[in-house]
């Protein structure tokens, strides 16, 4: 059985994850990125269940090689990549007088610049399996939170990359992103003011991993015809217009 391929970056926890159980259990091999928190549980978990099926790397998505080298192990390991996904995120806030060429640095490597010359390395293997691209942008791209504005920035660029990565890989592969919102508590622990964060949400809850994990399902698997488009899973709360 050829089994599709798909890497993951930022696959160690939370969406990343969730969405690697998914995959896997739809019979994808995978290939997992990871930094500073270890996948090692997570693939030994899921090649107990699938013998090879999961190969992991480590790579620092500030490092300007990374991307080359995440691609060229799929391909060493799997011959083919039909999805990718540009999970990995730094995520902090900047306030104005304190930030740092280091966080714009740290801030737009991980969420544009990484994200682009994956999806340019990968390009050419997505093209022969037709495959598709999903990126992880955020509400926050289109509305800024207050002491985040570098990385509202890189996120409105994560959102512009999937807008023209669409019309460049086009009619070969797909690229479509989603925007979270109230996905998951910060390292899942409620803030103090819970329920003046809740009230803010116009479905009254966050959506955990899986409700990221349906809608990027959806787009690898069912969205056919769809490309170009970011889609909010984020509870109501853009368009109730809450920053």
């Amino acid at each position: 059985m050829n089994h599709p391929v798909a890497i993951i970056t930022g696959s160690a926890q939370r969406i990343g994850k969730a969405l690697a159980q998914a995959l896997h259990a739809q019979g994808y091999n995978l290939v997992l990125h990871y930094f500073n928190t270890s996948a090692a549980p997570l693939a030994d978990t899921l090649n107990a269940l699938r013998p090879n099926s999961v190969t992991l790397i480590q790579a620092d998505l500030n490092n300007p090689d990374a991307s080359a080298k995440i691609i060229e192990h799929a391909i060493n390991i799997f011959k083919q990549i039909d999805v990718l996904v540009n999970n990995a995120s730094s995520f902090y806030p900047t306030p104005i007088g304190a930030a740092t060429q280091q966080n714009w640095h740290d801030l737009f490597n991980t969420n544009a610049a990484a994200p682009f010359f994956l999806c340019q390395a990968a390009a050419p293997f997505l093209a022969l399996q037709k495959g598709c691209i999903i990126n992880i942008a955020d509400i926050y791209a289109q509305t800024p939170k207050r002491n985040h504005t570098l990385y509202c920035m890189a996120k409105a660029a994560n959102t512009m990359l999937t807008k023209s990565l669409a019309i460049e890989l086009a009619p070969n592969i797909r690229v479509n992103g989603i925007a979270p919102g109230a996905a998951l508590w910060p390292n899942n622990q409620p803030p103090q003011n819970e329920e003046s964060a809740l009230a803010e949400i116009p479905l009254g809850r966050v959506g955990g991993a899986q409700a990221m994990v349906e809608t990027i399902l959806f787009l690898i698997n069912s969205a056919t015809y769809i490309t170009g488009q970011i889609i909010p899973v984020d509870g109501g709360k853009s368009v109730a217009g809450i920053a």
